[in-house]
């Protein structure tokens, strides 16, 4: 089989991978993320595929490279990663008794295959209304800073979603449902014992 190779740091991601019991080396990307003029599936799976082909031309073959890309759309507008307590402030925001979309795209590359398997998922997001007292006591802990659309699902941002519909994981930053199917395209089993 194939070393998988996660092309990102995420510590979700990584933890995800390590939950589901896969071994995989770590080359995050140096594709530099330009938001071009696409529908928001595509523009995520663009963004994967181009993080995954930039780490490909980086290692030997015999590599089986995850890449995934993840973004907030709120009125059809991007929610970045908030680069300062303002910005998150903005973000969360908007954000406040809305729903908004969380698209994570998936894309696995084999050059020994000649494949390349991309999929995404959708997943809606309900935040409950939101105080400044409350947004501004979770921007002070830190955590909205490193993540798309300023909150962390998995951390003290949970406490803001009434509800979800679709994939959990996506909205952490990796879709488990659609990396299962993507593997298996790929000749990986997750359910083998020997991955």
């Amino acid at each position: 089989m194939e070393k998988i190779i996660l092309a990102s740091s995420s510590p979700r991601r990584i933890e995800i991978l390590k939950n589901l019991g896969l071994e995989f080396d770590i080359i995050p990307s140096n594709y530099k993320e330009v938001i071009v003029n696409k529908l928001p599936e595509e523009l995520v799976c663009y963004i994967a595929r181009n993080k995954a082909l930039e780490v490909s031309s980086r290692v030997k073959s015999g590599n089986l490279i995850l890449a995934a890309d993840t973004m907030v759309f709120v009125d059809n507008s991007v929610l970045g990663k908030p680069h300062t307590k303002d910005a998150a402030y903005t973000m969360l925001r908007s954000l406040s008794g809305r729903k908004h979309d969380v698209i994570t795209g998936i894309c696995l590359l084999s050059r020994d295959l000649n494949k390349i398997y991309t999929d995404y998922e959708v997943t809606s997001v309900f935040f409950k209304e939101l105080s400044d007292e409350e947004i501004w006591s979770y921007v002070s802990t830190g955590e909205p800073l490193d993540k798309a659309g300023a909150y962390g699902i998995q951390g003290f941002g949970g406490l803001f979603v009434k509800r979800i519909e679709g994939c959990y994981f996506n909205v952490v930053g990796l879709p488990i449902y659609k990396l299962y199917n993507g593997l298996r395209e790929m000749g990986v089993n997750l359910l083998a014992k020997d991955v």
